[in-house]
C-alpha cells in the first residue's frame, strides 16, 4: 500500500523517481480503506530534507498511510520558505482537535538551550500533553527525546564536552522490543548531538526501559513500558550525505567540528561516506508502523485510551 502525500510536495517527486510506492492526494480519495493517520511535527531547520528522509522510511510497509506536516504556531521558520510552510504545513491549534494513529516528533537545534528559553517551548508542552489522549504511539527523535523525557518524567540533559558526531555502532538490551523485532545484536545509527540522557537517571522511572545503546555514544532507544512511547537519540532517518552536509557546513563556518566518527572511508572527506544504517531504520519505522501502531490502534480513534505514565 502506498503513503499519501499533495502532488506537489517536494518530496512526491523525488520519492517518485526511487519508486518509493506513493498516491496522490485525488486518487487516495477514491480508495474506501482506513489509512493509518500519522502526523509529523517537524522541528529541523531544512523542513524538506527531513521531510523527504521520513516519508521514505514511513512509505516501506504495505500499510497506507496518510500525513499531517505539523509546525509550531509560535515561531517561524527561517530556513524554509514561507511559500512552502503555508501550502504543506498545519498549526498545531489547527490539528488539536484531530486522532492519530501515530505522531513523529523531530530533533531540533536548540539543544544548548535550556528547554524552557526555546521560543516554542509551551506550545512545544502543549503537543506533547495532547499526544497523551490524541495520539496512540509517538516516536520522539533526538532533542525531540530528550525534551519529550524532561516533560514527561523530569529526566534532564546534560552538555558534552564534544559534539556526539558520528556513524556509531549499537547493540541491542531488550531483544523482545516491539520495535526492534527482526535486528541483528549489532546495529549502526548515525549521531549529530550536543547533549545526551544518562542511562542512570532513565533507569531512576520504573515506567521506562533501556531498549539499546552504544559503548561509544551512549543510550540510542528508550521505550515506556506499554511501547506506546519511543525516544531516540540517533537519527535513523539520516540519509548518506547529511552528516557530510554537517560537517562541511560547520567547517565553512569556521567551527570547531571534529570529523564524523566511523563515517569516511579512512577519516577522508573526499571520500564516498559509508552508509550502513539503511536497513536498520527503514526495518525500525515498518516495526513501528505494523506491530506498534497498526495491529494496535483501535480501528476508532476516539477510542484510543490515554496514555498512562506509570505503567
Amino acid at each position: 500500500m502506498p503513503i499519501k502525500i499533495p502532488n506537489d510536495l517536494p518530496a512526491f517527486r523525488t520519492l517518485e523517481r526511487e519508486r518509493i510506492f506513493i498516491i496522490p492526494d485525488d486518487r487516495a480519495q477514491h480508495q474506501d480503506i482506513r489509512a493509518l493517520k500519522i502526523a509529523i511535527l517537524n522541528l529541523m531547520p531544512d523542513k524538506i530534507t527531513t521531510e523527504t528522509q521520513l516519508l521514505r522510511l514511513l512509505s516501506n510497509t504495505p500499510l497506507h498511510v496518510d500525513i499531517d506536516l505539523v509546525q509550531m504556531s509560535s515561531h517561524i521558520s527561517k530556513n524554509t520558505s514561507q511559500e512552502h510552510m503555508l501550502a504543506f504545513y498545519k498549526t498545531f491549534p489547527e490539528v488539536k482537535d484531530n486522532r492519530y494513529d501515530g505522531l513523529i516528533i523531530t530533533g531540533a537545534p536548540v539543544e544548548q538551550i535550556d528547554y524552557e528559553e526555546v521560543d516554542y517551548w509551551e506550545e512545544f508542552c502543549q503537543v506533547l500533553e495532547w499526544s497523551k489522549t490524541n495520539v496512540y504511539s509517538t516516536i520522539h527523535i533526538c532533542w525531540g527525546a530528550q525534551a519529550a523525557l524532561y516533560y514527561h518524567y523530569g529526566i534532564p540533559k546534560y552538555l558534552l564536552d564534544r559534539k556526539k558526531f558520528g556513524n556509531f555502532k549499537h547493540h541491542i538490551d531488550v531483544p523482545e522490543s516491539l520495535i526492534l523485532k527482526g535486528f541483528g545484536d549489532v546495529f549502526h545509527c548515525p549521531h549529530s548531538r550536543h547533549t545526551e540522557v544518562r542511562r542512570e537517571d532513565i533507569e531512576k522511572v520504573p515506567a521506562l526501559t533501556v531498549v539499546a545503546e552504544s559503548n561509544e555514544a551512549g543510550v540510542q532507544l528508550v521505550c515506556d513500558r506499554a511501547e506506546r512511547q519511543f525516544f531516540q537519540f540517533g537519527h535513523w532517518e539520516y540519509d548518506r550525505e547529511t552528516l557530510a552536509k554537517e560537517y562541511f557546513r560547520d567547517k565553512e563556518k569556521g567551527l570547531d567540528i571534529d570529523l564524523p566518527y566511523n563515517y569516511f572511508p579512512g577519516n577522508d572527506p573526499a571520500q564516498t561516506p559509508i552508509f550502513n544504517w539503511s536497513c536498520s531504520a527503514n526495518l525500525l519505522y515498518s516495526n513501528w508502523l505494523n506491530y506498534c501502531v497498526y495491529q494496535r490502534t483501535p480501528y476508532d480513534l476516539n477510542d484510543i485510551e490515554p496514555l498512562r505514565e506509570d505503567i
